[in-house]
């Protein structure tokens, strides 16, 4: 006989070009073991298909946002990001996410973590991953969070309320190596964290025009297995440690402008070949691109005037608002970084989890081990 269905209450949503589960914490395991063991069941993970969950059979859509009041008195809520594996039972906490980020302040509001403001609702989120703030600002009118409106984003079809997020400059540095440019695994790169660690390439150096689509890409070996040999070594010089079971540093490949913008990107999470790009993923990539001497700089195009720059992906563009200034230290940090982002309600109820397998019984002493002797 089985016990009664566990039962979770879950919002899925639209994140910016993402999409993922968001839970209040409460509603999940305090013990992460047993937290993502859970998420696993709930993502139908491991399954390439996730044909036994909410997952969407790729890692943007197998992604989970954790909320919970903030006791950090600069922010309102508490922003976990969680990336559940597809293939492989895997919860890794070592990432933020700037699209399911777009979700979190609606999502706070929704839950009653954080109350309406009037015709506009900001709310400050402390993203947990890395330590650091955004404020997401959304419309609310009569009280109530509406998803309708004329914001467009490459890669999200039609329409949608705009979720401007702002970030204050971080505290970690803008460069973690220290250098504007290092040289890894044979190629030169500039290694950025605005939000996002990545790793700037100049596609040519990888022997690619960087205009390819996602598909050709992930296809090329030979090119995959350079992305993950720059992507291990330059995790270490960037103080991560080791990245083998991580889906950070972001590797970024770089060519110029075809569409207007002020760069063309490859982006890889981590050998799989985005078919856009992340938020924060974008706004380490502006923020590369205004540092004189980066590998970016010579291939961009940015506007003679402003902050903003388009970024140019496979679906479109992001266009990310960035300036940057002087440290006591000489080196170039992050001044300010914004973006306008959509996001939406896809249902809101409760989502049952695949059961838990139970554990084998441990053999008895006179019986011997499964293929031993008989």
């Amino acid at each position: 006989m089985t016990g009664p269905a566990e039962e979770v209450r879950c919002m899925l949503m639209r994140g910016g070009t993402s999409k993922g589960a968001y839970f209040l914490a409460g509603d999940l395991p305090a013990e992460p073991a047993a937290r993502d063991d859970l998420l696993l069941r709930i993502m139908g993970s491991p399954d390439p298909r996730q044909i036994d969950g909410l997952g969407g059979a790729h890692p943007l859509t197998s992604k989970v946002a954790v909320v919970t009041p903030s006791t950090d008195p600069a922010a309102d809520v508490d922003y976990l990001f969680l990336q559940v594996g597809v293939d492989e039972p895997e919860v890794s906490d070592r990432q933020n996410c700037g699209n399911l980020l777009a979700g979190v302040g609606p999502f706070a509001v929704e839950r009653g973590l954080v109350a309406p403001g009037g015709e506009e609702t900001a709310v400050r989120i402390h993203m947990v991953n890395t330590g650091d703030l955004a404020t997401a600002t959304f419309p609310t009118p009569g009280g109530r969070v509406d998803y309708t409106g004329d914001a467009e984003i490459s890669g999200v079809p039609g329409a949608a309320a705009a979720v401007v997020i702002e970030f204050p400059p971080g505290s970690g540095p803008l460069l973690p190596t220290g250098h504007i440019r290092d040289t890894v695994a044979g190629i030169e790169v500039t290694c950025v964290d605005n939000g996002m660690p990545t790793v700037l390439v100049p596609a040519e150096s990888l022997k690619v025009t960087g205009y390819e689509g996602p598909k050709e890409l992930e296809e090329d070996a030979e090119l995959t297995a350079r992305v993950q040999e720059l992507r291990l070594a330059a995790g270490e010089l960037m103080g991560l440690g080791d990245v083998s079971t991580t889906t950070v540093p972001k590797v970024s490949l770089l060519a110029p402008p075809r569409h207007g913008g002020a760069v063309t990107t490859r982006t890889f999470i981590p050998v799989r070949c985005h078919t856009s790009i992340g938020v924060l993923g974008a706004a380490s990539v502006a923020a590369g691109l205004r540092i004189e001497g980066s590998v970016g700089a010579p291939l961009a195009a940015p506007p003679a005037d402003g902050d903003r720059l388009r970024v140019e992906h496979p679906t479109g563009f992001t266009d990310i608002e960035s300036s940057l200034t002087t440290g006591p230290d000489g080196l170039p940090r992050a001044r300010r970084t914004a973006v306008v982002r959509t996001a939406r309600k896809i249902f809101d109820g409760t989502v049952f989890p695949r059961p838990a397998v139970p554990p084998l019984p441990a053999p008895s002493a006179s019986e011997p081990p499964s293929g031993g002797p008989r």
